[in-house]
């Protein structure tokens, strides 16, 4: 059984197209059972008719209605906790994931490995914005994890059993689902495969909410960023030391000079902006710590159908 999960946030228009693909995905293997579930995230939409009238037709098409948006990760974590198959596919609704992808997907499960990544060599329909902001999140993440994630990995995937079980073990309230799976040490390999454009509608995913995702990751993932706090201020530390030093000695062979106000005044501002940017690093963390200890669900389900 191969349990197929992807989250749907205004896709009205892609829904009747992904069924029909991923049916032609099931006929090209049939020794697999499968099912799919869909999570309808908060859709203003459609989306969650085009659902119902999939699943009466297809008995194998399960959906999950959650309560609102609970962003992509969310809608996955809903999938995965409602999954029952020996492996799960993650994947978007959007069709920029193909689901012809799949079957090479389970011949690599087959021979051994846990965790099948897709790994995008090139993003059809993307705006240059969005291409470099992928580059230097990937750049970025390297160095401050130490080269833990794969160079353009993405959430299309195939993961064991034993794999998503103990992602769903995990109870973290920020989840990055790239990282967790990686985290979680198992076997794996990735895939390259383009990103063909969307089949239909437009990107929900904002700039906006791509950097905070990014910001999210890396901070979950690295302490780089506090220690970072630390050496900057030792550093500065150190040079006001040699300053002042150097301050002194001047004074006694040379005189004291006319202290400009220019020259103030930008020190001052240079070092409250270190100051405060110091402290909005702490603030992102402390942030995370507060949903953390809120304790409150990743998602909430309003309706379940053939689950």
């Amino acid at each position: 059984m191969i349990s197929i999960v992807a989250p749907a946030y205004n896709e009205e228009d892609n829904i009747a197209e992904l069924a029909r693909r991923l049916r032609e995905v099931f006929s090209a293997n049939p020794e697999y059972d499968f099912e799919v579930i869909i999570v309808e995230n908060g859709s203003w939409d459609a989306t969650w008719e085009r659902l119902q009238v999939e699943c009466a037709a297809d008995p194998r098409f399960k959906a999950v209605q959650l309560s609102r948006n609970f962003g992509a990760d969310g809608g996955i974590t809903a999938g995965l906790s409602c999954a029952t198959g020996d492996a799960a596919v993650l994947m978007v609704a959007d069709l920029q994931d193909p689901p012809e992808m799949i079957a090479p997907f389970i011949k690599k499960w087959e021979e051994g490995y846990e965790n099948v990544y897709g790994v995008v060599t090139r993003r059809v329909g993307s705006s240059v914005l969005r291409r470099m902001n992928s580059q230097i999140f990937y750049w970025l993440i390297n160095k401050l994890t130490g080269g833990s994630f794969p160079r353009n990995a993405s959430d299309f995937r195939l993961v064991d059993r034993r794999v998503y079980e103990a992602v769903n073990r995990m109870p973290e309230r920020n989840r990055f689902l790239r990282g967790m799976f990686f985290w979680s040490g198992f076997r794996s390999i990735g895939l390259e495969h383009e990103r063909p454009a969307r089949f239909a509608g437009e990107s929900k995913a904002t700039t906006a909410q791509v950097v905070g995702l990014a910001i999210r990751g890396i901070l979950s993932y690295s302490y780089v960023p506090l220690r970072l706090i630390t050496y900057m201020g030792m550093g500065v530390s150190v040079f006001a030391f040699a300053f002042l030093v150097y301050i002194v000695i001047r004074a006694e062979f040379f005189g004291v000079p006319f202290a400009g106000y220019g020259t103030i005044m930008g020190v001052m501002l240079l070092m409250f902006g270190f100051l405060f940017t110091m402290l909005g690093v702490v603030a992102e963390y402390v942030g995370l710590i507060y949903d953390e200890v809120k304790g409150r669900p990743n998602f909430v389900v309003r309706e379940r159908i053939g689950l």
